[in-house]
């Protein structure tokens, strides 16, 4: 292949990647969910977005040593195999939970469909944002989160790699409120989809470009600021499809000039933090487990603090 034709297809995956899994594959899933269409057909478009993931990972990576394995290839596929699974046993549930629970049948059943959906999306982010912020707060939270923080390599199945307590948390804050007004399994169908595609995305290792957009959706290039190692630092940009509740809440941080490398992801004060899947299951339940959060940072843009001052905040 010619340098023009690499250039050209580096330049579809740089400005067509996004738009292809927020819109084409998003809007792929929500035909399927409004079509009644066996769920199966999701896990299609799912597995669709996993391999573009990766494609577009090799075609233009933001840093190409993350597309190597750190023995924890194996260890990813579990956590993505056990969580995915997690959510769409939430789906399955949604019908029993209906039932059980006195909720009044408040949703807007006569909106277009994708509307409907798009609701959703909207309600839960606010729910999985204040967990994630309350995450970094409470110690017993952070106990579980801080799996999700041990990662060093920033890519695609990152966004699944959960301790499957703190996902459960985080998605029943996020789906709980919409159950009680009466959310459909069809609309509840795209939205685990939804965030499936948009965890892939948010750590996704490619370099591509999605213009001031970046400053409202909650994509790569804001969520590496939010895996630096050092608390204070690192607590910044919580949410998982919008950057607006971190803009209410001035957890936002950008800076446009920083590079991201391996050395500064993980956790400071935990650099021998668990790698192998079982210890991490566990590890959160064990004295070790346990952190004493403290931040001092104030300042509405952490990275300025880093800069003067790189090791006198962390996570513990």
């Amino acid at each position: 292949m010619s340098s023009t034709s690499v250039t050209a297809v580096q330049a579809v995956a740089r400005y067509g990647y996004v738009p292809f899994m927020l819109i084409g594959l998003n809007g792929a899933g929500i035909a399927v969910a409004a079509a009644g269409a066996p769920k199966y057909w999701l896990l299609v478009v799912l597995a669709g977005a996993i391999a573009t993931a990766f494609l577009v990972e090799r075609i233009i990576p933001y840093d190409s040593q993350w597309n190597h394995e750190r023995a924890d290839g194996a260890r990813d596929r579990i956590h993505v195999a056990v969580n995915e699974t997690l959510i769409l046993a939430s789906v399955a549930a949604i019908p029993l939970l209906a039932a059980i629970v006195p909720a009044p049948q408040l949703w807007p059943h006569s909106w277009p469909f994708v509307a409907q959906v798009l609701a959703a999306i909207l309600v839960a982010d606010f729910g999985i944002t204040v967990v994630h912020l309350a995450s970094h707060k409470i110690g017993l939270l952070w106990r579980f989160h801080a799996v999700h923080h041990s990662i060093t390599r920033f890519y695609g199945l990152n966004g699944l790699m959960k301790h499957p307590l703190h996902q459960t948390v985080e998605m029943a804050a996020g789906v709980a409120p919409l159950i009680l007004i009466g959310l459909p399994v069809n609309v509840a169908s795209a939205l685990a989809l939804a965030v499936a595609i948009q965890l892939l995305l948010q750590h996704s290792n490619a370099d591509y470009r999605i213009g001031p957009a970046k400053y409202v959706l909650a994509l790569n290039e804001g969520h590496r600021f939010h895996h630096l190692k050092w608390a204070g630092i690192g607590d910044v940009n919580f949410g998982l499809f919008t950057l607006v509740w971190d803009h209410l809440m001035r957890t936002f941080s950008y800076d446009p000039t920083r590079r991201f490398d391996s050395t500064q992801l993980g956790m400071a004060a935990k650099p021998d933090y668990p790698t192998g899947y079982l210890r991490q299951m566990i590890y959160p339940f064990t004295r070790g487990g346990g952190c004493a959060l403290k931040s001092t940072t104030t300042t509405a843009n952490p990275t300025t603090d880093l800069a003067s001052d790189p090791t006198a905040n962390y996570r513990r």
